[in-house]
């Protein structure tokens, strides 16, 4: 199947869906977040064709998002997130708690996310403001910015 590039495209979101619109590649951010490194750690939970699991990785190294190096104490391959793979955190997070909430599994969440050194549950991800503030959707505006377009034009119709 022939993936559609959005390269075209001058949107942040567009330009992130080039690299992270495949649908493998959240899940294994997602495993290597909660710790996987190892080629077998990943194809275990995934259940992914190892061929495809290669292509995926090769991807996710070559965009900047994980780096292959060799493990000092195994000598094996492992796979680890760099800064830019680290900062989806909240992306997941926000994708996770949008699960829960429109896709429920009847028994409840699925995870409950602590803050490490305390032990207290998480907020479902929102938008903020600068002073600390919760937005709920549509609440929030947009403007462009220097790398931006125009605004899109409201219909005539």
């Amino acid at each position: 199947m022939k993936q559609r590039s959005y390269e075209h495209l001058n949107c942040s979101v567009a330009q992130s869906l080039n690299v992270l619109g495949e649908r493998w590649a959240l899940l294994i951010i997602r495993d290597a977040l909660f710790g996987a490194k190892r080629f077998v750690q990943f194809e275990r939970s995934l259940g992914i064709a190892r061929n495809i699991l290669t292509t995926r990785l090769n991807t996710l190294v070559n965009e900047g998002l994980m780096e292959k190096r060799t493990a000092v104490e195994t000598n094996h391959p492992e796979y680890v997130l760099t800064q830019a793979g680290r900062d989806l955190e909240p992306v997941l997070l926000a994708i996770t708690h949008w699960g829960d909430k429109y896709r429920p599994n009847p028994d409840g969440v699925r995870l409950i996310f602590k803050e490490r050194a305390t032990g207290i549950p998480i907020q479902p991800m929102h938008a903020v403001t600068e002073d600390g503030r919760s937005l709920q959707p549509g609440e929030l505006t947009a403007e462009v910015g220097p790398g931006g377009d125009p605004p899109l034009k409201p219909s005539s119709k």
